[in-house]
């Protein structure tokens, strides 16, 4: 391979980069792009048409080049390669290229192009009754799975585990070493027969199930390439992780997973005699952090909604802080609260609530995800009204490993994966 062809590839590879990063910055900052990242973006897309077509014309060349020296000698096996089943991104930029691509194909008498069908032997136009649609291209779901499960919120704490099938039979074992059930261990005499134990094994099915996202960009919306494609991967990809994220939390477990604050494992801590309404005070703190399981204290975080920020600032236990800001305040909010981290989250109860202040340890939940994201899109369904659909889809879900808090060898007090203060 020559070095001109090389830089070429390795040229529009950093170009579809850097203007994915543009995108990213402006949906991670919930804003439009700004005058001079729109002009930057054109400017790389009117390379990139350039750098596809000399591209295109190099391969050309060596193919007819091959194809030169087989006639040249009839003795010789000549392998063609079609690049295009090899490029996870179909030869498309971006989400609104593609997009763009679908609108015009779906039309009446419009144009189709080739790429839509060049991607992978997949990617065929399918027609199931009057609903018809094209696969997205493998890269583009794969950024939306990426930005999906790479965030440092409550989805990417957990380490969803996948599969392959719709349930998963969880084998679990809530026996202590100390408790009446389980494997046991014994001292015994010369001479004297063992008692035999047993591992106390339930078996649990876990469902996953289904999650979605299901967009609508009008005509005005497609002919704005910038917006759709911050809206079509940034945007698409915080919809379905606040909801996941939200069910492992608060979920019934009827549809969706079973949220740990909604299942028989959690523990609630009582407020303190004579304690004010809407306040958290250092002993809720000290309390909470004794009810968690010893074994999770070295993973466990303290999930807290933001009101409650003044309270931590100014709590202490007799003169000295127990809330200790990050780098002093360089990267604040956040910080350290009797050892552990503090995550501010939405996800968190506002200050009062029940699960204002929550102390978890991810490894205490079980999550489970089905493969990897299904994309497609169809113009179809909304021709009337000018309007293209896009809808990602993927199955997941959860519970947690515990039905009920533990019981301690010594003491009266149980312990658990995820410890809340009661409401205020």
């Amino acid at each position: 391979m020559d070095k001109r062809y090389q830089l070429m590839v390795q040229e529009r590879a950093d170009l579809v980069a850097e203007a994915r990063g543009i995108f990213e910055r402006a949906g991670q900052e919930s804003r439009e792009l700004t005058a001079e990242e729109r002009a930057r973006d054109d400017a790389i897309n009117a390379r990139l048409v350039q750098l596809n077509d000399d591209i295109a014309r190099e391969e050309r060349r060596r193919d007819n080049e091959r194809l030169l020296t087989a006639v040249a000698n009839p003795n010789s096996v000549v392998s063609i390669i079609d690049r295009k089943a090899e490029d996870p991104t179909a030869g498309f930029t971006d989400m609104a290229d593609f997009a763009l691509a679908v609108k015009s194909a779906s039309r009446p008498g419009g144009y189709v192009d080739e790429r839509l069908y060049g991607a992978a032997p997949s990617n065929y136009h399918q027609e199931t009754g009057t609903a018809e649609g094209y696969l997205v291209p493998p890269q583009m779901r794969n950024d939306i799975w990426e930005l999906t499960f790479n965030g440092e919120d409550i989805l990417g704490m957990v380490s969803p585990e996948p599969s392959s099938s719709n349930s998963v039979e969880l084998l679990a074992d809530e026996s202590t070493p100390w408790g009446a059930t389980g494997v046991k261990a014994a001292w015994r005499a010369e001479g004297v027969q063992m008692n035999p134990s047993k591992m106390a094994l339930g078996a649990r099915q876990v469902k996953l199930h289904e999650l979605y996202a299901f967009i609508l960009a009008t005509d005005e919306l497609l002919n704005d390439a910038p917006r759709l494609a911050s809206r079509l991967t940034v945007q698409a990809s915080q919809a379905i992780r606040w909801v996941a994220s939200e069910a492992i939390i608060t979920g019934d477990g009827a549809g969706k997973p079973l949220g740990w604050l909604k299942s028989g494992a959690l523990v609630t801590v009582s407020k303190e005699s004579g304690q004010a309404a809407d306040t958290v005070v250092a002993m809720n703190v000290a309390k909470m952090y004794a009810r968690l399981l010893p074994a999770g204290i070295a993973r466990a975080a303290w999930l807290a909604n933001s009101d409650i920020i003044p309270q931590l600032m100014t709590m202490t236990i007799g003169d000295q802080p127990i809330w200790t800001p990050p780098n002093g305040f360089v990267n604040a909010p956040g910080g350290i609260l009797m050892g552990r981290p503090v995550f501010l989250s939405e996800h968190a109860e506002t200050l009062g609530d029940k699960g204002d202040l929550q102390l978890i340890d991810p490894a205490g939940y079980y999550a489970v995800q089905k493969d990897g994201l299904q994309a497609a899109s169809s113009i179809h369904l909304y021709f009337d009204y000018g309007i293209q659909a896009f809808r990602w889809t993927f199955r997941f879900g959860g519970q947690p490993f515990l039905t009920a808090p533990v019981s301690p060898a010594k003491g009266a007090s149980t312990k658990s994966h995820f410890v809340v203060l009661e409401a205020r």
